[in-house]
């Protein structure tokens, strides 16, 4: 799963929202430096990744990827669900989409003053650029991916892998409506254990 899913699955919670956000930002010992809650994010970011890391449903659409890109399947597949939760919103929320990304936003701003910098800019790049509201839109997507290719070392065919999720379209939302449901209790059943 991808920043939106990760935020939604987020207890209410500012602070382990943003944990769960930054946590592929923040590693090992710098990790020790935030707060408690921001940490328990932290806790939830893994949690999510493990379960769906070994789904079959998610297996089964890293599957459906083909080559240049199966390299990259588990990076498009998690964009790819992030695409299928932000344009079916509603089976999922009861709060519009866009109302829901303006309060993250809004909740990541009052909390900027107590961040490092490189998060607090991440954040505020998040926001600037609406980088939530991008997965509602194949050319979000397209957008997301080359972005996310800019960041890799070596070159990468990663921006280009738009075209995969139109191909594979139906299957893949079958995936992730069969998969999330599931995602959704696992996370609701270790948060009330916790």
């Amino acid at each position: 799963m991808n920043w939106l899913a990760h935020l939604f699955l987020s207890d209410d919670d500012v602070e382990h929202r943003i944990g769960n956000v930054i946590a592929d930002w923040v590693k090992g010992e710098a990790r020790a430096q935030f707060s408690p809650g921001i940490r328990r994010g932290f806790s939830s970011h893994r949690l999510i990744d493990l379960y769906t890391d070994a789904h079959p449903a998610v297996a089964r659409s890293k599957a459906r990827i083909e080559p240049p890109f199966k390299r990259y399947a588990a990076v498009l597949v998690d964009v790819f669900y992030d695409h299928f939760l932000a344009v079916e919103w509603e089976r999922y929320c009861n709060v519009p989409l866009r109302a829901w990304i303006t309060n993250i936003y809004a909740e990541f701003a009052a909390y900027w003053d107590k961040l490092p910098e490189q998060v607090r800019l991440g954040l505020q790049r998040m926001a600037t650029d609406d980088w939530l509201g991008a997965y509602t839109s194949l050319e979000g997507i397209e957008a997301i991916l080359k972005r996310m290719s800019r960041r890799l070392s070596r070159p990468n065919l990663l921006g280009e892998a738009t075209p995969q999720l139109s191909t594979h379209y139906a299957g893949l939302r079958d995936d992730f409506h069969t998969f999330f449901p599931q995602l959704q209790a696992h996370v609701r059943s270790a948060q009330a254990s916790a």
